[in-house]
């Protein structure tokens, strides 16, 4: 399925967070912190607002956003004033 985002919308492909701690104890998905990072996959079509491109690292506002499952791949579809910083 290919899904393309509109407008000022990007989407991101959601980053798992380790599960496993250094020490080997396995934190359960419930306790884990909700990721703020994700890998751009999509852009809209205002490229006048959308200031990331495909392929960037960007980290998103906590609570921002629609989450999606893309072909078993959890994804968020973001606004681009929910995007905060650009990860290089």
């Amino acid at each position: 399925m290919k899904v393309k985002p509109l407008a000022d919308r990007v989407m991101v492909k959601l980053e798992k967070n380790e599960a496993k701690t250094a020490g080997g104890i396995i934190i359960p998905d419930t306790a884990q912190e909700k990721t703020q990072v994700g890998l751009v996959v999509e852009i809209g079509d205002d490229k006048e607002v959308i200031k990331v491109s495909v392929g960037q690292k960007v980290m998103y506002d906590k609570y921002a956003g629609t989450q999606v499952k893309v072909d078993g791949v959890d994804h968020l579809i973001l606004k681009m004033a929910d995007v905060i910083a650009v990860i290089e």
